[in-house]
């Protein structure tokens, strides 16, 4: 009892309990909730890597130890509740843009290592304020809403709720009366439910539910064992490609990896500090330097094992919600998913009538940020619809991204308001119409 007390009493100094306000109790519910409201990308995020040929176990045991590991990184380093994991909309980049079209899997993973070695540089060397400037402000803010949308129409997809008719070369509904698609819409309203109501855990509730749903309908079948050792993962590991990944053609999509990730990163920081009471009178988060160096490092590290961009989640805020003030929340949220290692059977059993619908509430939700855009002014709004609308007919980020660049540097040069941005911008703008011209050879 004594050796059990002075173990609490390390950790509290360790993470501070007292200066921070909180308790172990607190802590450890703190930690629990923020795994409960993120646990879903247990199932979505092998399912989509899936999609790309990557076996399913292989995939989710990068996952849940990519997770576990960076956010072990994230609690010691800096001790605040925050927990990663990787982003749905580089998760749907690397897999349906990347992978599905033919590249391979050491280029896709070599062009988010150098993602992440620029987000470290920008992390490291105090360059944050300057990326901040130089990216326009309507492109870093559609760039999200455009993933997102491209998420939704995956998670459609997936649904039956939407299918190609190729003879009219245009999307239509898919088979309304089919029992996955009603299934996967149903799911959908339940997670509507779960987040009006504000029920923590709601998606990972809506998956469990629609699974077992699923296995009453037949349109699911119960594994023959529900434990197993963590998959073999050798088929994704050190399979990095730098060289091509430096290809000028791959360009477009190194930004859609980082920007993203810089900027989705440095709002989940500040809002979820704001939550917690961190923030100082200035509105500035103490320490935020140290979360970007674990964040930046987080994806280059998880790049070396075919992992698509680590980022900082935003359902920590669940965490902090329910109490968690330190490190040892994220803690507690890693050794969650390190305890899940070994249900990979159960995890195969969740049909994509479960997780489709997530990657449509999640990709909606991402539309968000659309008013921010400033639509009183051409040179904001109209380059943020073309990032937006490329993105979903193209199917790609990267020509979404690179399109809007083109468009934003054309329209500060024939406006007159060439001097509002720095230099660099205009110099992008040339290499994302080298990169278009490159794209009329192939």
């Amino acid at each position: 009892m004594q050796a059990d007390t002075h173990q609490r009493g390390l950790l509290a100094r360790w993470f501070k309990f007292a200066e921070n306000g909180t308790s172990m109790k607190r802590e450890i519910i703190g930690g629990i909730t923020t795994f409960a409201t993120m646990a879903y990308i247990i199932a979505v995020v092998p399912g989509m890597l899936s999609h790309a040929g990557i076996p399913f176990a292989s995939a989710m045991t990068v996952t849940i130890l990519m997770t576990a590991i960076t956010t072990l990184g994230m609690a010691f380093y800096t001790n605040r509740p925050f927990v990663l994991g990787p982003g749905l909309g580089s998760v749907a980049i690397f897999s349906f843009t990347l992978l599905g079209n033919g590249v391979p899997i050491g280029v896709a993973s070599g062009i988010i290592f150098i993602s992440g070695i620029i987000f470290m540089l920008v992390s490291f060397f105090g360059v944050r304020d300057f990326i901040v400037t130089v990216i326009p402000h309507g492109i870093k803010v559609s760039v999200g809403v455009g993933i997102g949308l491209f998420i939704a129409l995956l998670g459609a997809r997936e649904a039956g709720l939407v299918i190609a008719n190729a003879h009219k070369n245009v999307l239509n509904f898919g088979d309304l009366t089919n029992p996955h698609t009603l299934l996967a819409i149903a799911s959908f309203f339940l997670i509507l439910v779960m987040s009006i109501r504000k029920i923590q855990g709601g998606i990972l509730i809506s998956i469990i539910i629609t699974t077992i749903a699923a296995l009453c309908l037949g349109l699911a079948k119960m594994p023959t064992h529900f434990f197993s050792m963590p998959a073999n993962i050798s088929d994704m590991a050190f399979k990095l490609d730098i060289s091509g990944a430096l290809e000028p053609k791959y360009l477009p999509f190194l930004l859609a990896f980082f920007i993203p990730d810089f900027f989705s990163t440095l709002g989940t920081l500040l809002g979820v500090g704001a939550q917690a009471g961190y923030l100082d009178k200035d509105g500035n988060l103490p320490g935020i330097d140290k979360c970007f160096h674990v964040d930046s490092t987080a994806t280059t590290f998880g790049s070396l094992f075919s992992c698509p961009v680590l980022t900082t989640y935003l359902e920590s805020s669940a965490g902090v919600e329910a109490g968690g003030r330190t490190g040892f929340t994220a803690v507690v949220t890693a050794i969650c998913f390190l305890l899940t290692l070994f249900i990979a059977p159960i995890a195969t059993t969740i049909p994509e009538a479960a997780t489709a619908p997530v990657l449509m509430f999640i990709g909606i939700n991402m539309m968000k940020s659309i008013s921010r855009v400033n639509f009183s002014d051409v040179t904001d709004y109209l380059p943020a619809f073309i990032c937006i609308v490329i993105t979903i007919f193209t199917f790609n980020a990267g020509n979404g991204i690179a399109a809007a660049l083109v468009v934003y540097a054309f329209l500060k040069l024939v406006s007159g308001r060439a001097k509002e941005d720095h230099w660099s911008v205009y110099l992008i703008g040339l290499l994302m119409l080298a990169y278009f011209y490159n794209l009329t050879l192939h």
